[in-house]
């Protein structure tokens, strides 16, 4: 069972002119994701990756309406920018791995997020991926790579640590299990994304950043 994203899911990239935009479209793409457009304001008609270009995020969903993920690649000062164009197009999931993005600045887009039912997932998050499926993002690292940590299966992984979710995910397959999808959902001390909290779930100890209770 895949979580979050599918082989049916249409992604676009934020970002896809530059190197690690390109690099993530183009790696998504041999895992077999339907990246299906990329934004860079000013770059609208060009293609990358085999991707068509947008000036908008309007202008992309507008020729992909069945667009429901995204995947920021921009500089920090251009991430606030970024998320909240996504956030403004009803993009139900963003994925975000910049990563020193000012805390006010994530702090705004988790809130404007949260109004809308939107996730977030980042900052500083390399990805997420359902075996066998689709990844967003760069998790698992090259395809070869990653086909050797993931395989489906029905456990769920989620990490802060891009390594250590590729270690834990190793580690259940050298089990002989799989994975169901596993994220890296980053480690900024704000997160869009995070672990259950233990606090409403009866336990005495929780540290998620929900509710930072201690």
């Amino acid at each position: 069972m895949s979580i979050l994203i599918d082989k049916n899911t249409k992604v676009l990239v934020q970002g896809i002119t530059g190197k690690e935009g390109q690099k993530a479209a183009a790696a998504m793409r041999e895992y077999g994701t339907q990246v299906v457009a990329g934004v860079r304001p000013g770059k609208g008609g060009e293609v990358v990756e085999g991707v068509p270009v947008f000036n908008s995020v309007a202008e992309a969903k507008a020729a992909f309406p069945d667009i429901s993920t995204t995947t920021i690649y921009v500089p920090p000062f251009a991430a606030k920018e970024a998320i909240l164009e996504a956030i403004q197009n009803d993009i139900a999931i963003i994925n975000t791995i910049v990563e020193r993005i000012p805390i006010q600045d994530t702090a705004y887009c988790l809130a404007a997020a949260k109004e809308k039912n939107i996730r977030i997932i980042g900052p500083s998050s390399l990805g997420y991926i359902s075996p066998g499926q689709a990844r967003v993002g760069v998790v698992g690292g090259p395809k070869a790579l990653a086909d050797q940590v993931f395989q489906p299966g029905s456990i769920g992984v989620i990490s802060r640590s891009g390594g250590m979710t590729n270690e834990l995910s190793w580690q259940i397959r050298r089990a002989g299990l799989g994975q169901s999808s596993a994220v890296h959902v980053g480690g900024d001390l704000l997160m869009g994304a995070t672990y259950a909290c233990r606090k409403r779930s009866g336990f005495k100890i929780c540290r998620c950043a929900n509710c930072g209770y201690l």
